[in-house]
């Protein structure tokens, strides 16, 4: 689409929005109606340990989402030359689980527990025992049980909770609502039904520590939503929010709140039974639509929904690229010393490419890039750690590979199970996120890791909001009986452009050898962990 048009589908309306709040950036991304990147914008955030909860202020939440529609827009104004006022549908998605509660004034409970934290241990083991389905620590019910049992005051004031994105969403619309893909991260879904397991609702309600409140599970979980569905409309409220500079008009279509690994799965055309993909970042997950259910429950291995609703076994890591992220800024340190000023894209590309001169094994260096706890290891806190032996090959292509080695570790631990327990294996894994941006580097890593070929998208640097704005095109514009994979496949996904690299022999063998040496030397993490103090 040419500039003309596109300048005038913007006047129109005739555009989606995707906002997405991920763990290190939160992203707008505006596509027009033949799924193009019209323009974008970004705001760059950490998480913080507040009181050794990991945690992001609500101020900083609309800070984020304001400076990155603002960026989205003067880009907008500079590209095309006229300000956005109109917006066909938009799209909320973030970071999935955690825990926001709410009183009957709207009044936020309780600071924002995030994913990250590994501080729901004993009620994640006791509701997976009473569901005989697996509740990892990072879910939305795992926090609220947690809660319980640690008898937090607040727990008896709440009306409503919910998650990030389900948060945003509600403020701009008004609406109680989450897609079902998010859904699935708070609480367990029945396949059949699709929506929230009735017995296993009944069963947390008739636990004695719960009976105490006079709120029941059902009334305070957001209602459910599928994909191509209305999930309300952006209220003036919320246009208001969203833009303070008062161009934005209401009335936008919203499309159901998504999780980050639901907007993953859109973004790489891999909501089909049994389609596979990858994300990696500050954590990293793999996804695999099922045909049929597994036969055992696992710990390590998750039981989420495409945001239509199918089955999906998700390995989700709590670490994959800060540690490397850590050391290039190192790296990027040592450059200025010296003089010498690079763009981030050159810096990751030259140590990555480094890595393929280094040894298949990364010359016997280890790495653990354990920024917060590990549940695939059974880590509870992180502590990022190097170690070497005075017999390693210790150069700069075995450290950068081992780095890469180490950010997919407990994603290639988890797949083991899949592979090896379960016998679910797809053909080919979708990737995307940051780690791919250097062409076929990280790429050849994960598939020689997973023993998979890997493909790459052309938009895989994109990702969630991209895949979010696409979700609300689907909402905005779907045609009678048509499923989400079907738009996918034939519209959106019609002519891709992707790379797609096979795992060599000598690679899998190598990683097998560094993963082996890898689990033996977890000891030296979790001595890391009880010797040094956060």
């Amino acid at each position: 689409m040419d500039a003309s048009r596109i300048k005038n589908e913007i006047v129109s309306g005739n555009i989606s929005l995707g906002i997405e709040l991920g763990s290190t950036r939160i992203k707008a991304v505006l596509v027009s109606d033949d799924f193009q990147t019209v323009a974008s914008g970004d705001f760059t955030w950490e998480n913080e340990l507040v009181n050794n909860i990991w945690t992001y202020p609500v101020a900083k939440i609309w800070k984020g989402i304001q400076t990155s529609y603002q960026k989205m827009a003067q880009d907008v104004k500079d590209q095309y030359g006229v300000p956005v006022k109109k917006i066909g549908a938009i799209g909320i998605s973030a970071m999935m689980h955690g825990y926001m509660p709410f009183d009957d004034d709207g009044n936020l409970l309780v600071p924002f527990r995030t994913w990250r934290n590994n501080i729901t241990e004993q009620a994640a083991d006791d509701l997976t025992e009473l569901f005989d389905f697996n509740i990892p620590q990072r879910w939305s019910i795992a926090h609220l049980y947690q809660a319980i049992l640690n008898q937090e005051d607040h727990v008896k004031d709440i009306s409503f909770f919910t998650t990030l994105a389900g948060y945003v969403h509600w403020k701009l619309s008004g609406e109680k609502v989450l897609g079902i893909g998010d859904a699935s991260g708070m609480f367990p879904i029945n396949d059949e039904t699709r929506s929230y397991d009735s017995k296993m609702i009944d069963q947390f309600n008739q636990q004695p520590a719960v009976r105490q409140y006079i709120w029941s599970l059902r009334k305070i979980l957001p209602e459910i939503k599928f994909a191509g569905e209305s999930a309300g409309t952006l209220t003036a409220e919320g246009a208001k929010l969203l833009d303070p500079s008062g161009d934005l008009e209401g009335g936008s279509l919203m499309a159901p709140p998504e999780g980050d690994a639901g907007t993953g799965m859109v973004s790489t055309d891999a909501v089909r039974v049994r389609t596979g993909n990858i994300s990696a970042g500050t954590s990293a997950f793999s996804m695999v639509v099922l045909d049929e259910p597994m036969d055992n429950v696992h710990r390590d291995i998750d039981m989420v929904t495409t945001p239509d609703g199918a089955p999906v076994a998700m390995v989700h890591t709590n670490n994959c690229s800060s540690d490397i992220n850590a050391w290039v800024g190192l790296f990027n340190e040592f450059a200025k010393e010296i003089g010498v000023d690079l763009k981030p894209n050159d810096l990751y590309g030259a140590l990555f490419k480094s890595s393929e001169r280094g040894d298949n094994d990364a010359g016997g260096l280890l790495s653990y890039a354990y920024l917060s706890g590990e549940n695939i290891t059974k880590m509870p806190e992180g502590r990022p750690l190097f170690a070497r032996t005075p017999n390693s090959k210790f150069n700069l292509p075995n450290f950068i590979k081992t780095h890469l080695y180490s950010a997919f570790a407990p994603l290639k631990i988890g797949n083991d199970i899949l592979a090896n327990d379960e016998h679910i294996k797809t053909d080919v894994f979708i990737a995307q996120g940051g780690l791919f941006k250097t062409p076929k580097v990280g790429q050849q890593v994960l598939a020689d890791a997973l023993n998979t070929p890997i493909t790459v998208m052309s938009n895989a640097g994109e990702g969630g909001p991209w895949g979010m704005a696409i979700l609300g095109l689907f909402a905005k514009n779907k045609a009678e009986n048509e499923t989400l994979a079907d738009f996918l496949d034939q519209k959106v996904f019609a002519n891709p452009e992707s790379v797609t690299v096979a795992p060599t022999k000598e690679g899998v063998a190598g990683c097998n050898k560094f993963i082996e040496a890898y689990k033996k030397g977890l000891n030296i993490e979790t001595a890391a962990i009880n010797s040094i103090d956060l």
